[in-house]
């Protein structure tokens, strides 16, 4: 029986990360590998953890998933996760809320009042 590693564990935890905004923004497995311009078998063996993608390809996907590269290279335990960076990803996700258009005003505070009460706590 083969071991594994905390590595192998990292990059099965970015494959279903990846898997799961996949899933959110509903896209095939090969509508996503189309846009990030890799193949589907590729973009299938980093999804089941069995590829580590180099930066660009991380890139690349985040791209296509609308998310950022640096969200993206912190899964991947590329990037230290800092007070700055956490504090900029929370204003990123009060952002998108006040964008949603599809959001009333009342459900937009909610949505972030909700959101910094979880963040917020010690």
């Amino acid at each position: 029986m083969a071991r594994t590693t905390d590595s192998d564990d990292l990059w099965r935890g970015v494959g279903d990360f990846i898997r799961s905004q996949r899933e959110l923004a509903n896209l095939s497995l090969r509508q996503l590998a189309d846009v990030a311009k890799i193949s589907n078998p590729y973009l299938s063996q980093i999804e089941r953890g069995l590829h580590k993608p180099s930066a660009d390809v991380l890139k690349n996907i985040a791209a296509a998933l609308q998310i950022s590269a640096e969200t993206m290279y912190a899964q991947a335990g590329l990037l230290e996760d800092t007070p700055e960076r956490a504090a900029r990803q929370g204003s990123g996700v009060e952002e998108a809320i006040r964008l949603d258009a599809r959001l009333s005003a009342d459900q937009k505070e909610t949505l972030a009042r909700i959101y910094r009460g979880f963040v917020e706590r010690p």
